[in-house]
């Protein structure tokens, strides 16, 4: 997959898991990230708080949201809960349709920032999903990869049940095997629904491919 979402079956020049992967992912669980943050999520981060300080209700992600379509969704399956839907791309998140929903906001960030502040903040979720982001295939783009990347601990630090989807079966193995390595456990399955909530579901599912899911409780 790409950066314009295109359907097509992901093409690799890696077979399996990265030889390197678990050198890289305990690297980073070791090392503290230290990069300093972009003021413009900084900016959204600050705003952002202080709402969620007032709805004082569990806090959802929905990271890598594209267009909305799944945090809208996500918002209306946990009324009880308020849904932040992050996409680093602005012009992705204006093509999200007007809602009268009152418990989602869309928020234009660098999430290897934002999760951080998060963290710092000491917010805990009840859930996080990230669904079908770009899983980079080439080998030499490992450490793009949100499993292989600097900020993967922010992932775990932020708890609550974390769901993880994609096409790239590779993907999310590297992934299950990733929270092993940080002492976590998780359960992977073949998932499709009748409904699908992004746009790359409903392009998955229509052209054939198959979708792989990861579930982990990572508040244990």
């Amino acid at each position: 997959m790409n950066e314009s979402g295109n359907s097509r079956v992901i093409s690799s020049n890696q077979s399996g898991l990265h030889e390197q992967l678990d050198e890289v992912v305990l690297k980073h669980l070791s090392h503290q990230f230290r990069k300093p943050y972009q003021k413009h999520t900084l900016d959204a981060f600050t705003a952002c708080e202080k709402w969620v300080e007032q709805q004082g209700k569990p806090i959802i992600f929905d990271s890598c949201c594209g267009v909305g379509e799944s945090t809208y969704h996500l918002a209306e399956r946990h009324p009880e809960a308020i849904v932040l839907g992050m996409d680093k791309s602005a012009d992705r998140l204006s093509k999200h349709p007007q809602s009268s929903a009152d418990n989602y906001r869309l928020l234009q960030v660098n999430l290897n920032d934002f999760w951080r502040l998060a963290v710092e903040a000491n917010w805990q979720l009840s859930h996080h999903y990230l669904l079908y982001p770009n899983p980079w295939p080439k080998a030499k783009h490992l450490q793009r990869r949100w499993h292989g990347s600097a900020v993967f601990p922010a992932i775990i630090q932020l708890g609550g049940e974390l769901e993880v989807r994609s096409n790239w079966f590779t993907y999310i193995h590297e992934f299950s095997r990733a929270l092993q390595l940080a002492g976590q456990t998780c359960q992977l399955e073949e998932f499709q629904n009748k409904t699908p909530i992004t746009p790359f579901e409903r392009k998955y599912w229509t052209s054939g491919q198959k979708s792989l899911r990861l579930i982990a409780d990572l508040n244990r």
